[in-house]
């Protein structure tokens, strides 16, 4: 079980003037009556600091945590790491200390610890390496222990299921190439990944490079730029791997330098995505496909000759014809056909098996190349025997080995078809950033100047972008004009929109819903929300469940124990037959008592292999994770999932978990004679000017009494004014229309009715919100507005209270409306009007009674 944890952003209530033309004041370095002198004096004095802030489930608390910080005086810079929960802050001493900023930070709603960093602490470093040719657990296990014995490695995890290894080590003993070079020492092929290091990563590729001295001068120019950390070249593919600080530089950047050096004659432009990783997986799974199928062209004759064709008379004659002595036409066909499968097809499983056993391991590739060379050698001897022999009558196992070999290919080819669905899942969370972005220039007074539409991986730091109505937000940053709702529930979890004004933070991937907004870029690449979550995720996919470790250590001395186990069934079985242990009506005609042992021998020692021992648990924590993200739920590894059969109690919210979050207007109350078009008409021309989500459902109703034929322009308004927490009020007509609550209709001395207190208690009762509806003083009718419940919602209760889980719903709306979800659904326990943090300090409250 996986909790959302809903992060609500505070909005400020006070009104704001948006200026026709976007214009920005420059920021001050420093707090306000600070003379050049202290500047100067400031300079020197800057002091770090490092919080551990524990709470922090998503991007949006760590923005809350950052932007709290920085309204304190003498902050220069704040960095918020919501995966490690940790806040690195730069501070002027003079103006701030570290008992304010974490006193900030905890009034935020976090828990805040100052960490006392020690001088003598080793630096760590995170590297991700990409491992190819590994086969089985024993293979993972292999690397593992190499990379763990190497000194400065402080720990280190190998992943069957993703093929990549998780280092963490001190760079002051020790590289990347340094982990590389020992992971290609135990047989496999490394690829580095990421370092982990604060920088960006980019792929370029450069059209009308014609020689590599023309590649050497555009390296050189690109590393004289300051913030560029290392470049790699392709020269086949004319391709360019930068990383890079983004505090520094950017791909813009590199790609005017590019096309500068060679006087208009290079050009630059982002490598197509879908490479490295994703290409070597493809090119696998094609490898495997092409080999199952040649391994088919061959096997499926020597099946034929073998089991088929014995029995159909006239090919029987022909098959069992004699070339030298005892040597049949069906034994030189099979014996023809089978060694391609056996040394060509199979030479992985050799290689896998010399590279295994040369670092003193056996592995996967050892159990098929023993019982597949024991069957396809005992099968020569007995081929040679009865070519050199008058009465030696031959039984090979020619289809044995071929056919074993095509089954392990075809399982390996599924193996590595589910290994690669695995990442789709992080593959769409990635397709929530926008392809492209509007990039806004400005003059020096922070007027718009300019306008362009580029690649969103081409977003550097501080740059300012435009976004439309509809549009996705490109990056994470800060509102620095306009104002809008913002939809973040494909990153918060937080089904209704967040309204968002200058100086509120914003998150790469969210939807702005109305108004433009002019964001300015602060987290770009690696460093974004959204780069963050998919790293949450592979690490997730990367960490060994308890069952799973328990398996690995197994599997350790599973392929010794399979290899002497085989042998003892052959010995075992064969000295039964020599002492007659069983009966001789046992043995088939075609075998003796030695084949017989030997082929239940060969059986035990190919079906025993670790696969699903070592491969099940990893490739279902991945996909449980991969799946859960696509779902917008986070989970913390193989962990969590291993755990979630303890929960006996599970919290639920209200809008967007349990119901759609989506309001609708289900019914319509006149109280006075009037058609009803023409109150909706009122009705919407004065909502259609908010941006409530209520207001937006009371539109949408309206338009339904409209013509297909009709536009959606309504009446003119005027003296609109938007009165927060309560409702509208706006003259459209010439009348006075006013649409709330109740206590706006009490304070604008309107009468509420006896029916109208009825209606209203009745759409309180079946879990509605009642909208009521003023026209000149006068109460004219009451809107009836419902959040539907999720189809599924009532069967998940249904089923969880079946399991003897306790469900509980935590709402911040009134008891009636949860009181009636809870009655629909079928929880019993409401806990009704809490707020936010109130949410997460019941949860904590229930966790400490189990």
């Amino acid at each position: 079980m996986a909790t959302k944890f809903l992060s609500l952003a505070c909005i400020r209530n006070e009104s704001r003037d948006l200026s026709p033309r976007p214009h920005y004041p420059s920021m001050p370095r420093y707090p306000k009556g600070v003379s050049s002198d202290e500047e100067k004096n400031m300079q020197g004095s800057e002091s770090k600091a490092l919080f551990s802030v524990i709470g922090m489930n998503c991007s949006a608390c760590a923005g809350s945590v950052e932007k709290a910080i920085k309204r304190l005086p003498g902050i220069k810079e704040a960095v918020v790491d919501v995966l490690n929960n940790k806040a690195q802050v730069m501070f002027y001493p003079s103006f701030v200390n570290e008992e304010t900023i974490r006193e900030t930070i905890e009034d935020v709603g976090f828990q805040a610890t100052l960490i006392e960093e020690d001088a003598n602490e080793k630096s760590t470093q995170v590297c991700r390496i990409s491992i190819r040719g590994m086969t089985c657990t024993s293979c993972s296990s292999t690397v593992e222990s190499a990379l763990q014995v190497i000194p400065g490695v402080l720990k280190a995890r190998v992943a069957l299921a993703t093929e990549e290894a998780e280092v963490h080590f001190d760079p002051k003993i020790l590289s990347c190439n340094d982990l590389l070079q020992a992971i290609e020492d135990t047989g496999f092929e490394a690829v580095l990944v990421s370092t982990g290091e604060d920088r960006n990563k980019i792929q370029l590729k450069v059209d009308g490079i014609r020689s590599e001295n023309s590649m050497r001068i555009i390296v050189n120019s690109l590393q004289a730029l300051p913030g560029v950390e290392d470049i790699n070249i392709e020269s086949e593919l004319q391709k360019l791997s930068l990383s890079y600080k983004a505090d520094v530089t950017g791909p813009r950047n590199f790609m005017k330098v590019i096309e500068s050096t060679g006087s208009g004659r290079y050009k630059a432009k982002l490598y197509p995505e879908g490479g490295g990783r994703d290409a070597h997986k493809k090119e696998e799974i094609q490898q495997y496909y092409k080999s199952f199928l040649w391994s088919l062209v061959f096997t499926i004759p020597v099946f034929l000759t073998s089991m088929v064709f014995m029995y159909i008379p006239g090919l029987k004659h022909v098959l069992d014809t004699k070339v030298v002595n005892m040597l049949t036409v069906g034994e030189v066909l099979r014996w023809a056909l089978s060694t391609p499968v056996q040394f060509i097809i199979g030479r992985r499983f050799y290689t896998g098996s010399y590279k295994a056993l040369r670092h003193g391991s056996a592995n996967m590739d050892v159990l098929i190349a023993l019982g597949t060379n024991t069957a396809y050698f005992y099968s020569v001897y007995s081929v040679v025997r009865a070519a050199s022999s008058p009465n030696f009558e031959s039984t090979d196992f020619f289809e044995t080995s071929s056919m074993l070999i095509s089954f392990i290919l075809l399982g390996k080819y599924l193996e590595v078809l589910a290994k690669g669905k695995t990442s789709d899942a992080i593959a769409k969370l990635m397709d929530l950033a926008p392809e492209t972005a509007i990039l806004l220039t400005l003059d020096h007074e922070g007027s718009v100047i300019n306008e362009e539409e580029i690649d969103s991986r081409l977003i550097q730091k501080n740059d300012v972008i435009k976004i439309i109505p509809g549009a996705k937000v490109a990056c994470d940053g800060f509102v620095i004009w306009g104002q809008s709702h913002v939809n973040e529930s494909m990153i918060t979890g937080e089904s209704r929109p967040a309204a968002k004004r200058k100086d509120d933070v914003v998150i790469g991937g969210t939807v702005n819903e109305n108004g433009v907004l002019h964001i300015k870029a602060t987290k770009v690449g690696s460093e974004s929300a959204l780069s963050q979550i998919v790293r949450l995720v592979e690490s997730a996919q990367m960490a060994k469940a308890p069952v799973q470790k328990f398996a690995d250590r197994i599997s350790k001395f599973f392929v010794p124990l399979v290899i002497v186990l085989s042998f003892s069934t052959w010995l075992a079985w064969f000295l039964a037959g020599k002492f007659s242990g069983y009966p001789k009506s046992w043995i088939p005609s075609t075998m003796d008592s030695f084949q017989l042992a030997l082929q239940f021998g060969i059986s035990v020692m190919v079906i025993a292999c670790p696969c699903a021992l070592g491969l099940a648990t990893p490739t279902a924590v991945m996909v449980g994770t991969g799946v859960g993200a696509s779902q917008g739920v986070l989970i913390k590894g193989g962990h969590a999932l291993e755990s979630a059969h303890k929960v006996n109690c599970i919290v639920f919210d209200k809008t967007g978990t349990l119901t759609k979050g989506k309001p609708v207007v289900v019914s319509t109350r006149l109280l006075k004679n009037m058609v009803l078009r023409e109150f909706c008409e009122l009705v919407a021309a004065a909502e259609v000017n908010s941006e409530h989500p209520l207001a937006k459902a009371i539109v949408e109703y309206a338009k339904k009494f409209r013509g297909e034929d009709e536009t959606n322009i309504w009446p003119e308004v005027k003296d609109f004014e938007s009165i927060t927490g309560h409702g509208v009020k706006a003259v459209v007509r010439n009348r006075e229309v006013i649409v709330g609550n109740k206590s706006l209709m009490l304070n604008n001395n309107i009468g509420i009715s006896l029916d109208a207190e009825e209606i209203l208690s009745e759409t309180e009762s079946s879990a509605q919100t009642a909208i009521l509806v003023s026209i000149d003083h006068e109460l004219v009718g009451v809107l009836a507005i419902s959040d539907p419940l999720k189809p599924g919602a009532q069967e998940v209760i249904s089923i969880l209270n079946s399991m003897r889980i306790k469900t509980i719903l935590v709402t911040g709306d009134n008891w009636g409306t949860a009181h009636a979800v809870a009655k629909e659904v079928g929880i019993d326990t409401v806990i009704a009007e809490a707020k936010p943090e109130h949410k997460a300090e019941k949860v904590k409250e229930l966790q400490e009674q189990t």
